[in-house]
């Protein structure tokens, strides 16, 4: 059912758009007289725009943009609408050899091609926000049931239904014959034996099988039982500490495998975010270079020691390097620590201090505001990290993380994100580890627009956690 609304909804606005499309190129061809033919008139045009907007609808179809695996799928989507708009207009451009008498507007032809682009875009992208709202609060999603009730299992229904992306709701678990009943179970629907009725009584349009909690006959079974049934069978990788890390299934030979990669971002997505990251790094140098120069110098006459610290951090794949920052500490700082011990305890433990000894009056102010980040803008220049990413880690702080540290490391560091808007210090650091997988499991070029513009701002003035 919802996969169906959607699709209409898609295409019912999608044509809205496209005809949007076509009127403006119509206004800026024969209205504007923006020409290089003057002689081509536009008597015909306004009665191929029905004929076009099917075969651009019939198009986008083709390129799998109202499949339910591909839909509003963020840069993918629009990496999918571009090629489909493109290939519309060249089979357009293609009809005009083979067909003589059919003359069309060079600037009629490109306008189309660029407003049916940009509209588009926008129309999934409002969408995109719309959907999300709706599922926020409960609607239009997608009934599922988790086959498994082992560890992962449950991570899979934490995961699923922690993301407004993925569009589900767990309905509950089917027991397999490798667990047995126990009383700390969560909600047992049934056992896959029962897979049919379970499917039908509660309407489930998604079946999610957590692979290390069945065994491979029983798996076979469940997808011959389930082949005559309206539902999509999916599998987990059977490594959910990896969910975040970007999983690619290629056939080698005859045999299917599945690759994880390194990196967590698309190829798309990461020219795009190396493109924001670096190009307004560089803005706020130029911008911000009077007040860098200044707070070094205030720093230098305050206390004794360089402007700026280096710490030793980790970036992509666990390679090291050293982030920029402006001193906030004494320099004989681990002297001041061994005199108190109690203080001691909770850096290590923590990694943080509200009332750290060793922080000098600027850098108490440097810290209130984040100002002491700003040199990491060099960072990002040189490819280390980003603007909008999780929270950097020293190699000794990884073991904190656990098998998330695969998943954290598959993304650059950011100078903001998440944790730094969520309550910064004030929170646990448990909770940091759970915003930053978060955050990594649903980025998104818009998600780091928000942070960074809408987020940052107001959370460096309210000054939480800032210590």
């Amino acid at each position: 059912m919802q996969r169906s609304f959607l699709s209409a909804w898609l295409v019912a606005t999608d044509a809205l758009a496209l005809a949007a499309a076509f009127g403006l190129a119509y206004f800026i061809r024969f209205e504007l007289q923006l020409t290089i033919a003057p002689e081509v008139v536009g008597e015909s045009y306004q009665g191929l725009t029905g004929l076009l907007i099917l075969l651009w609808l019939l198009v986008f179809g083709v390129f799998g943009l109202y499949e339910s695996h591909a839909r509003l799928g963020g840069i993918q989507d629009s990496a999918r609408t571009f090629n489909a708009c493109t290939t519309t207009t060249m089979l357009v451009i293609v009809a005009t050899f083979f067909v003589p008498p059919f003359v069309i507007s060079r600037v009629w032809l490109v306008s189309v091609w660029v407003l049916s682009f940009l509209l588009v875009s926008a129309n999934h992208f409002l969408a995109r926000r719309l959907l999300y709202a709706l599922r926020r609060r409960g609607y239009l999603l997608a009934p599922a049931v988790i086959v498994g009730t082992n560890e992962e299992a449950v991570s899979l229904a934490a995961f699923l239904g922690d993301s407004q992306a993925s569009g589900l709701w767990t309905v509950g678990f089917v027991r397999t014959q490798v667990e047995s009943p126990s009383g700390d179970e969560p909600s047992v629907l049934g056992s896959t034996r029962e897979i049919a009725s379970i499917v039908r009584e509660h309407g489930v349009e998604e079946l999610i099988v957590a692979i290390t909690g069945i065994g491979r006959e029983e798996l076979l079974q469940l997808c011959e039982d389930i082949d005559a049934l309206p539902v999509q069978l999916r599998l987990s990788s059977g490594l959910y500490e990896l969910l975040t890390t970007r999983v690619e299934v290629q056939t080698l030979g005859t045999v299917p495998l599945m690759s994880l990669h390194k990196i967590r971002l698309e190829r798309s997505e990461a020219v795009v975010k190396a493109i924001l990251d670096r190009s307004i790094a560089f803005l706020g140098l130029v911008a911000l270079s009077p007040v860098l120069l200044l707070v070094a110098l205030w720093i230098r006459i305050d206390s004794k020691g360089p402007a700026i610290h280096r710490r030793r951090v980790l970036g992509v794949a666990g390679r090291q390097f050293e982030a920029f920052k402006f001193r906030t500490m004494y320099q004989n700082g681990d002297e001041m620590l061994r005199d108190h011990p109690r203080v001691a305890e909770e850096l290590r433990s923590n990694h943080k201090l509200k009332d750290d000894p060793r922080v000098t009056r600027v850098g108490r102010w440097l810290r209130k505001y984040s100002l002491d980040e700003l040199p990491q803008l060099f960072n990002v220049l040189l490819g280390q990290m980003s603007l909008v990413g999780p929270r950097m880690i020293a190699p000794a702080e990884a073991e904190k993380y656990g098998r998330h540290r695969l998943n954290l490391l598959t993304v650059k560091p950011g100078i903001t994100g998440l944790w730094q808007v969520s309550g910064r210090s004030d929170l646990s650091y448990e909770e940091r580890i759970r915003i930053d997988m978060y955050y990594i499991r649903n980025y998104s070029v818009w998600l780091d627009l928000q942070i960074l513009f809408v987020q940052t701002l107001p959370a460096v003035v309210r000054t939480r956690g800032a210590y």
